[in-house]
């Protein structure tokens, strides 16, 4: 990275170092006010709408010129019902229950000390991420339930978006006790912006990158400090021998057409042998309707075009294909002889995101929901529901793939860490 840019890096650290004097009010503000800011700030949005989509629709129109693909600019998007649903995100948010404070474990020692242990804030967050806008106003939310300040970085497509949002959001903080330097915006688009942030060890205490596979291996290969790696979902459906077909049909429509851009959309069908020829002919032919464009094994592409599928709409998968997250209308397909081959070959693509084995056999469900390695497994279900709102956890900061210290959709509980409360009546160690 190149540091001469002394502006930017001045930029950068001045917005962390107000976040980290703001997160030491934080820690100590209670749930009441808490809530009172959760409450301003949704109404804020709601009150400065129009700023909003006027700045959103800016963003959309670059992006269009740029030709940004489709799901791409799905992903930008904003509207009435968008911000609506953010501000309802806060609303739900503000009723949860405030997971600060509560105590996870109590003991009384021989020396009669009194061990608790407790929630509390990690800090300051580094949230890192691309495209969707909505990711300003979960992030917020979350953060300040918690009691941690947060650093935004947005992508340089939605730098109007994130900027009007932030603008809203701080107007309301401005209404309660919460202070306006819980959120901080980095409004710099220099890819060497994430460096400085990423480094500022000792300021930031957890990063979390939210976006692409290119975003999310900058991040972790560059930090100094903790990172949760979140989002990249190559995720399968395997449809078994023994599954319900018309159960099988409405589970891969869903998953893959409901909304193609996100990171739990399915991107490959896995299809047992056993109900190949019966069943891919009709499962390819509602997803044509969709316009879903079908990349398969010889044996896929031979079934689409014996059903009349248009040459434009299917081709031959690549090795490439299996392990891309398409983030699009393209569905990768191909048959295997056993639910082993089908674990093998997620085990091997996978990027350990949501995962979803269609079967009415309980015991080869039980087989995959077990050796499967992912944040979420199904079973009889859509991938589409990997997300904090469905999960009951209000809005989510994100989805991660890893396994320390969070895992899968990213709620109130995981943005605390916890310390130990020891209480005494003057006792020294022997």
């Amino acid at each position: 990275m190149n540091m001469s840019d002394t502006g930017l890096q001045k930029h950068v650290l001045d917005r962390v170092c107000l976040a980290k004097e703001a997160s030491r009010f934080l820690a100590g503000i209670s749930t009441q006010d808490k809530n009172e800011a959760l409450q301003r700030m949704a109404q804020a949005l709601w009150d400065n709408r129009q700023q909003i989509l006027d700045a959103n629709r800016v963003d959309i129109e670059d992006a269009e010129k740029s030709g940004d693909p489709a799901s791409r600019i799905d992903r930008l998007l904003l509207d009435t019902q968008r911000v609506e649903a953010m501000m309802k995100g806060l609303y739900q948010i503000m009723e949860l229950p405030d997971p600060i404070g509560e105590t996870l474990e109590t003991a009384v020692l021989q020396n009669e000390l009194r061990v608790e242990k407790r929630r509390v804030p990690l800090g300051v967050i580094a949230m890192i991420y691309e495209s969707r806008p909505n990711v300003t106003v979960d992030a917020v939310g979350l953060t300040l339930k918690t009691g941690n300040a947060v650093v935004l970085r947005g992508g340089k497509e939605s730098l109007r978006s994130n900027q009007a949002l932030v603008d809203a959001l701080q107007l309301g903080l401005r209404k309660s006790r919460v202070p306006v330097d819980s959120i901080q915006f980095v409004n710099r688009v220099d890819r060497e912006a994430v460096d400085i942030l990423i480094q500022a060890r000792g300021l930031v205490d957890l990063a979390i990158p939210r976006g692409g596979a290119g975003l999310i291996g900058r991040v972790i290969q560059g930090a100094c400090v903790p990172v949760i790696e979140t989002g990249v979902g190559n995720c399968h459906i395997y449809v078994d021998a023994d599954a319900d077909l018309a159960k099988a049909l409405s589970i891969i429509l869903n998953a893959k057409t409901q909304r193609p851009s996100v990171c739990n959309a399915a991107e490959t069908l896995l299809v047992h042998e056993a109900v190949a020829d019966e069943w891919l002919p009709v499962a390819i032919s509602n997803l044509l309707q969709h316009d879903v464009e079908i990349r398969g094994c010889p044996q896929t592409e031979a079934l689409a075009r014996q059903s009349g599928a248009p040459n434009r709409l299917v081709r031959a998968a690549s090795e490439e294909d299996w392990a891309t997250e398409f983030l699009a209308p393209i569905l990768a397909i191909k048959v295997v002889k056993s639910a082993d081959e089908a674990i093998r070959h997620i085990t091997h693509y996978g990027t350990q995101h949501s995962e979803a084995i269609v079967t009415e056999n309980v015991a080869v469900a039980e087989d995959f929901l077990s050796r499967v390695d992912a944040a979420v497994v199904y079973h009889n279900a859509s991938t589409r529901f990997t997300d904090g709102f469905e999960f009951g956890f209000g809005a989510e900061i994100g989805i991660s793939t890893q396994k320390l210290h969070a895992r899968g959709p990213m709620g109130l509980r995981e943005l605390t860490s916890y310390q130990y409360v020891v209480r005494g009546n003057g006792q020294v160690r022997q």
